[in-house]
């Protein structure tokens, strides 16, 4: 039913709020990752609406007035998809759709839409669409736009309810034979984790398009896909990987988001198994992104969702080729913000005291590499010699690129 599609650029609109708990900065932020996913999924956004509200309204989350103002722009333009950048619940969908005639879409449908074009394998297609599938089910009334016309009376209540009923039905017993085959899988891939034996595993995490994939290529000499959207890589990859001498298994995994539905969280539960079974997370952030720290700090919640935070862990900063500040002249006197601190003042941040190893690189052009390496070795062979202790001899580091230059 919910196949995987390829998407014409289509007109949209983006919506959000202003609340107690978001500030006007923090929304613009979260409508800039908004346009980004709308573009990943193939729209281009026309326009943004904002709203200044106490707490989202019940019925059209956004008010009436503001419901109308949009109504009109999207029949003046030809708009044929508004998105929202919150959850919305069932009635709100359905009052939006009833108000503005038009395909009514929220974060958590757009990034589902995304992960459904994204899906490469058996395994991630059948944890997309079981995350489909619980999404749709809350909802299933507003697809029965027929049924509304039907004001009552002898003969027309049952049918209408009969026929909503058997689709929950079917889509319940989808969702238990979705489980099952997933079951089936994990217990497929726990065997294929046993049999790497004692390798030590390491992990690259982070948010979505900060460059784990680019750096799963370099390390591992491998073609990983990699493209500047957002979730270019849903499958789990797993590439051996030799430092020096020091032979280990590396995992590109799924990158993570604000606001991430909680049914994907749950549907991807298994391909974070990957996440949770390594031995060494390598966390890949940002560092040109206005929000990293966000960022960090949204990855960490789901570590710690998934039990997977108090790891060994080393924070690799990507991205300094495309690192900017606005440097302060010296007679400014205004304050200073994070857009006027430079790299090396980053540095001297919280990140010089951080407990974990850190190291800023460029995954483009191999900038700082070699420290990096040597960092992720360091790491690995701890580890390896807590785990052997009796051959910890043999190992010790050079570096492989200084090796093939001087060859």
């Amino acid at each position: 039913m919910l196949e995987k599609k390829e998407h014409n650029y289509e007109k949209a609109v983006l919506v959000g709020v202003i609340t107690q708990n978001q500030d006007e900065e923090k929304l613009t932020e979260y409508m800039d990752e908004l346009e980004f996913l709308a573009f990943t999924a193939g729209a281009t956004v026309q326009k943004r609406f904002t709203q200044k509200l106490t707490q989202p309204d019940s019925k059209t989350f956004i008010g009436s007035g503001k419901a109308l103002e949009i109504k009109e722009y999207v029949k003046e333009n030809e708009i044929g998809t508004v998105i929202f950048d919150d959850e919305l619940s069932p009635s709100q969908l359905k009052n939006l759709e009833r108000e503005m005639e038009v395909k009514i879409l929220d974060r958590t449908n757009l990034i589902l839409d995304i992960f459904a074009q994204r899906a490469q394998t058996s395994y991630a297609r059948t944890q997309v669409e079981l995350a489909q599938y619980q999404y749709l089910l809350p909802r299933l009334t507003r697809m029965w736009t027929h049924l509304e016309r039907q004001k009552g009376g002898i003969g027309m209540r049952g049918p209408g309810e009969t026929e909503i009923e058997t689709d929950r039905r079917i889509i319940r017993d989808r969702i238990t034979l979705l489980k099952d085959k997933l079951k089936t899988i994990d217990k497929q891939m726990a065997t294929q984790r046993n049999n790497r034996g004692k390798v030590v595993r390491a992990a690259l995490v982070g948010y979505t398009n900060v460059g784990k994939s680019t750096l799963m290529n370099s390390l591992s000499k491998s073609e990983v896909f990699a493209e500047n959207k957002l979730f270019a890589t849903l499958d789990t990859t797993v590439r051996k990987v030799v430092i020096g001498n020091l032979p280990f298994l590396l995992t590109d995994t799924v990158g993570f988001i604000r606001k991430l539905p909680t049914q994907l969280v749950e549907s991807f539960k298994s391909t974070l198994d990957e996440v949770r079974e390594a031995d060494l997370l390598i966390h890949v952030v940002d560092i040109s992104h206005d929000s990293f720290e966000d960022h960090i700090a949204s990855v960490n919640q789901i570590l710690m969702e998934i039990n997977a935070h108090q790891k060994p862990m080393i924070m690799v900063f990507n991205k300094i080729d495309d690192f900017s500040y606005e440097k302060k002249d010296e007679d400014d006197l205004t304050p200073s913000t994070k857009k006027n601190i430079s790299l090396e003042e980053w540095k001297k941040t919280w990140m010089a005291k951080s407990k974990y190893p850190t190291v800023f690189i460029s995954a483009l052009t191999k900038e700082n590499f070699p420290e990096m390496k040597k960092l992720i070795y360091d790491e690995v062979m701890k580890i390896h010699i807590s785990r052997f202790p009796y051959n910890d001899f043999l190992f010790e580091y050079f570096d492989n690129d200084e090796e093939e230059n001087n060859n």
